[in-house]
């Protein structure tokens, strides 16, 4: 029966929000493939706000906030690395 379960469980949707400032401050062009791939999954809804107020960290590096959870990040990188590990769990 659990395998059951996980064959036909519903993935996890995931809220993914952005400070638009961030990303043109931190994300790299090259990088911008990955995290297009990355956020047009099914299970993924992300957003861009302007600015989302969190102007300390958002100076600092780049971040993310994954349903409600602040995620950060030396580089784009291993932002979108991050990001990954989230929203499997």
């Amino acid at each position: 029966m659990k395998l059951i379960n996980k064959l036909f469980s519903k993935q996890k949707t995931s809220s993914i929000e952005f400070c638009q400032r961030n990303l043109d401050e931190f994300l790299k062009e090259d990088s911008l493939t990955e995290f297009n791939q990355f956020l047009s999954q099914k299970n993924i809804i992300y957003k861009e706000y302007e600015c989302q107020s969190k102007c300390k960290e958002c100076r600092l590096s780049p971040y993310a906030v994954v349903d409600g959870k602040l995620i950060a990040a030396e580089h784009s990188d291993e932002l979108l690395i991050k990001l990954k590990e989230e929203v499997k769990k």
